[in-house]
């Protein structure tokens, strides 16, 4: 079943829709959506550094994204407005990722499946590493699902219940570097962000409690990812920006149905 290629393009699209839905309800809570994006653009070097040094992609990947994010986190309220760090952390990264990657000589890249996805041509491995990583991001966000909730919520609550929400942000950390480096064959760098927060930003307008907001944010990714492989595979179009356009799609008719059901949700 696996030797057809729409059948691992459909798995590893549903595997990083599972990773990035519970992760994206906090990315969406905490108004993270352009840390993500700072995290997922530095991705890109880290892709460079991994063909470089001929290794597998995932860990030079996850190595750079979570160097970024640990940074960000590091420098926030150090003197600098977090957009603006943000902004020059994101496009520095991407633009010596683009630049270390054409001082690669004797190596034929094509950047267009890195910043864009290339979710047709996922291996055995490919698979492998993008279920391998969804299952260790739902079971740590799962394990301190109460604990990133309180910080969420209320950081002086999380203290007075002896929670560390410090601690609790370098697990999301830890998350969202994992997720950025499976999400790369699936919708590439540029778009990593968007299967992150349009799915939970959607499913936001009709949960009622945390737990379904997370939940539903995996179905509705898990239908963009489907309905997006077959769009492209029908009208010959992108497949990453195909399911992201699904997902957008779907954003826009829930938030009409569904405006005003999901208020009590953070």
């Amino acid at each position: 079943m696996l030797d057809d290629f729409m059948v691992r393009a459909t798995l590893a699209g549903v595997g990083v829709a599972f990773a990035a839905a519970p992760l994206g309800c906090f990315v969406v809570w905490r108004r993270m959506a352009y840390f993500g994006d700072a995290t997922a653009h530095a991705a890109i070097l880290g892709v460079a550094l991994s063909l470089a040094f001929q290794m597998p992609i995932f860990p030079g990947a996850l190595a750079v994204a979570l160097v970024m994010a640990l940074t960000v986190t590091f420098l926030t309220g150090r003197g600098y407005a977090m957009d603006t760090l943000l902004g020059v952390l994101a496009h520095s990264a991407l633009a010596f990722g683009l630049v270390a990657v054409s001082f690669l000589s004797g190596i034929r890249i094509d950047l267009m499946a890195y910043l864009f996805g290339d979710i047709l041509a996922v291996s055995h491995t490919d698979l492998l590493v993008v279920w391998g990583g969804a299952v260790l991001v739902v079971a740590l966000i799962a394990w301190r699902w109460s604990a990133l909730l309180t910080s969420t919520l209320n950081v002086e609550l999380a203290y007075a219940s002896g929670l560390n929400p410090k601690r609790e942000q370098l697990i999301l950390t830890l998350a969202l570097a994992i997720v950025v480096a499976v999400a790369i064959k699936v919708v590439g760098v540029l778009l990593i962000a968007a299967l992150l927060i349009i799915p939970a930003a959607a499913a936001r307008n009709l949960a009622r409690t945390p737990e379904m907001m997370a939940m539903m944010a995996a179905a509705i990714g898990t239908v963009s990812a489907i309905g997006g492989l077959q769009g492209a595979y029908v009208f010959d179009t992108p497949a990453g920006p195909s399911i992201v356009c699904v997902a957008a799609i779907l954003f826009a008719v829930l938030s009409i149905f569904g405006w005003g059901k999901g208020r009590q949700i953070p």
